[in-house]
C-alpha cells in the first residue's frame, strides 16, 4: 500500500490504521464509479476515490476531502483474484473549517512544500505527526506518466518492480 502516511505491505498499513484510530486520527474513504483492464491473469483497475479526513490545523478544527483514484494491480493466482499494490492516483483536494466563521492561517512554505493534487491533505497530515510523501501521482505529470507505464508493463507480462517514486 501507497499512501501519503504510510507506504508498505498490507500488514503495516493495518498495524498504523489502527495506531492512528487508537490517536484519534479520523479518516473516510468513499468509493465510486471502477473501470478494470484485464490481460490474462493481470488486470489493473482504477476506482474513483475521496478521502475525508477531520483534524485541528493550526487551532482550528478542519475537514480535508481529497478527491483521486486508485490505481490497483491485480493477479489471478490458483483461480482467485488478489490485490497486490494499491496506489493513489491524488487529483485534488481542499481545505474547510467547520466554522465558516473560523480564520484559518496556513503556513504558505510549509503548503508549497506538497504537491497541488493533496497538498491540503498533507499539511494537515504533517500537522499531526506524520511523515508525508511528497511524490505520489496526481492527475498529470512525470509521477502519474510512471505509474501508468508501470501498469501497461505489469498488464505486458512484466514483473511488479519495487515503486520507486
Amino acid at each position: 500500500m501507497i499512501a501519503t502516511w504510510c507506504q508498505g505491505p498490507f500488514e503495516d498499513f493495518i498495524q498504523a490504521s489502527i495506531d492512528g484510530w487508537n490517536r484519534g486520527v479520523r479518516i473516510l474513504h468513499f468509493l465510486g464509479g471502477s473501470s478494470v483492464a484485464v490481460a490474462g491473469n493481470r488486470a489493473i483497475a482504477q476506482t474513483k476515490m475521496t478521502i475525508s479526513q477531520r483534524a485541528s490545523v493550526e487551532g482550528v478544527l478542519c475537514d480535508v476531502v481529497c478527491t483521486g483514484r486508485f490505481y490497483d494491480f491485480f493477479e489471478k493466482r490458483k483461480g482467485e483474484w488478489g490485490m497486490l499494490l494499491r496506489q493513489p492516483i491524488y487529483e485534488k483536494d481542499r481545505i474547510d473549517p467547520l466554522d465558516p466563521g473560523a480564520a484559518l492561517k496556513l503556513d504558505p512554505d510549509l503548503l508549497a512544500q506538497f504537491p497541488e493534487g493533496y497538498r491540503h491533505l498533507a499539511y494537515l497530515q504533517s500537522r499531526i505527526g506524520y511523515a508525508v510523501k511528497r511524490d505520489l501521482p496526481g492527475l498529470t505529470g512525470p509521477d502519474v506518466e510512471r505509474l501508468y507505464a508501470r501498469g501497461a508493463e505489469w498488464l505486458a507480462g512484466k514483473p511488479l518492480t519495487p515503486y520507486s517514486g
